[in-house]
Parts: structure tokens; C-alpha cells; sequence
């Protein structure tokens, strides 16, 4: 099996844990844990749409607003999940008449919900690929409205959990509330190996197109390091960028199709507040020295 095949493989079958823990744990249960899903649920209970469809006409609509105001590039591996997942949540759907949950706790239900979609989302992201939805309207606005991608995530889910709990009650909410923090720390901890980005060294004759490349369809800083080459000695440019883990399949194909004969070298990178604490550090002994001398 090819490394290609491998990689949709298990990004379907992320999807379908992602549809599985909606459609089993979630929705039967009111759980609006953030996202076009959780706003489905809602939807589902104050004007009775039924929530596949609702979860594909947003989509839709979505991947239209990705493609306008991103480009084909940064919207092609957002196609396959904002079709397939409310696909394969209407598909499951009749799993719900087999898979009884009345007599299970609710916190438990929370739990194991969390856990899986946690597991399904990190496959999907490591993988470079996601479901669409509202992960295209946080990039909306941090690259069009320049609010981080962290308090863009925050607010939209926050808006959406906390409408949950006007419609069906702060309990709920709270368990919601549950499985979107569980499912949250295992896909960007356990699934993406503690690491949330990758430093890209890329050496390339068409510096400026991947630097652009990089800019404009993602909105990522570049760094270009001058180097010589140690057997030809000559004086060659070096690209370096920090990328989000969930973009690092997408940012290496594109790489590679602006130019097939690039040579990229590929490192995890740590929090920037580690970083900071040991330069910090660094800072207070390069002091006591002077105050010593």
C-alpha cells in the first residue's frame, strides 16, 4: 500500500470517528460541544433540520468563502472532510437504533465522546486534512479581522457552547463542555506528539514563489537564512518557517509542486514559551557574570 493510500485511509477513518461520536454520544444527547456540529444540534432542536444536512449546506457554503478568500491551495484538503463527515453522519445514524445509551451516566457519555473524536480529529489533522466547518471561519478571522487563531477558536465555540446552555440548560452545557476539552487535548497533544508546530528549513532556486506561497495562503512569517554551500561554496538562500503541525502535509505538497527539486529539512518545534523561559534564563546568568567580573 503506498504511502498516499495510507494516509486517506486513515484520515476516513478519522472522519468516521468524528461522525461515530456526533452521531452515537453527542447528538442523541444534546452535547453542542463548539463547531458547526454543536450548532447543528441546536439548530436540530429549535427548527428541527435535520443535522447532517444542516452540517453539509454550512460546509458548502464555507468551502466557498475558503476558496474566495484563500485560494485553491489552502482549501483543496478541507474539500474531502466538509463532504465526507456529514456523508458518513447520515450513514451512521441508523447505528443509533442498535446502540442504546439511556441507562449509561452522562459524564460518561461525555467522556467517551471526548475520547473519540479527540482520537478522530487528531487523525484527520495529522494528516494535514480537516472537516471544514468553523476551522475555516477561525482562519477567516485571524487572517481577514488579524485575531489569533487561539481566541478565534474560543469565541466561536464559547458563542456556540453557551447558546447550548440557553437551549437545553447549563447541565447539558457543562457536558459539552466536557468533550470539547477532552476531545481537544487528545488531538493536539496525544495524536500530534506534544508538539503544535514544525520548523521547515527549505532550500530552493525559487525562494521568492515559496515565500509568497507561504505568506499569502497562510499567513505564515518566513525567515530567509544566507548559507554557503560545503562543497560547491556557493553563497545559496536558505527558507525557514514555523508551521502548525495540522498544516504540515498541505504546506509540503505545495512546497514540493512550486518546485519538485527543493530540499526540505523538517524539525519539531517546542512551545514558544519554553523557548522563552531558557533565553530568559540565559539572560540572568550572562548578567551575574558581568556582576562578577
Amino acid at each position: 500500500m503506498s504511502e498516499k493510500v495510507k494516509r486517506y485511509t486513515v484520515v476516513l477513518i478519522g472522519i468516521f470517528l468524528l461522525a461515530f461520536s456526533f452521531t452515537i454520544f453527542q447528538a442523541p444527547n444534546n452535547f453542542a460541544s463548539g463547531g458547526v456540529s454543536g450548532l447543528a444540534v441546536i439548530i436540530h432542536k429549535v427548527l428541527n433540520i435535520n443535522e447532517s444536512s444542516f452540517i453539509f449546506i454550512i460546509n458548502m457554503f464555507l468551502l466557498l468563502l475558503s476558496y474566495q478568500q484563500f485560494g485553491k491551495e489552502a482549501t483543496k484538503n478541507t474539500i474531502i472532510g466538509s463532504i465526507l463527515y456529514p456523508i458518513i453522519i447520515e450513514l451512521t445514524s441508523y447505528l443509533s437504533q442498535f446502540i442504546i445509551l439511556e441507562n449509561f451516566d452522562l459524564l460518561l457519555i461525555a467522556v467517551i465522546a471526548g475520547i473519540i473524536s479527540g482520537i478522530g480529529g487528531g487523525l484527520v489533522y495529522k494528516n494535514g486534512f480537516t472537516t471544514g466547518g468553523t476551522d475555516i471561519l477561525n482562519l477567516f478571522l485571524e487572517k481577514k479581522l488579524k485575531i489569533p487563531m487561539d481566541k478565534a477558536i474560543l469565541t466561536i465555540d464559547g458563542i456556540i457552547v453557551l447558546t447550548s446552555a440557553i437551549i437545553f440548560g447549563i447541565p447539558t452545557m457543562i457536558y459539552s463542555l466536557i468533550t470539547l476539552v477532552i476531545s481537544s487535548y487528545i488531538s493536539n497533544r496525544t495524536l500530534l506528539e506534544q508538539y503544535q508546530n514544525k520548523v521547515f528549513y527549505i532550500h530552493t532556486k525559487k525562494v521568492t514563489a515559496i515565500k509568497d506561497y507561504l505568506i499569502n495562503n497562510f499567513s505564515y512569517d518566513v525567515t530567509i537564512l544566507n548559507s554557503i554551500g560545503g562543497y560547491t561554496k556557493k553563497n545559496q538562500k536558505i527558507i525557514m518557517c514555523s508551521v502548525k503541525t495540522k498544516d504540515y502535509y498541505i504546506i509540503k505538497e505545495g512546497i514540493l509542486y512550486i518546485d519538485p527539486d527543493s530540499f526540505i529539512i523538517i524539525t519539531d518545534s517546542y512551545e514558544q514559551k519554553n523557548a522563552n523561559k531558557t533565553i530568559h534564563q540565559h539572560k540572568i546568568n550572562t548578567q551575574d557574570i558581568k556582576v562578577l567580573k
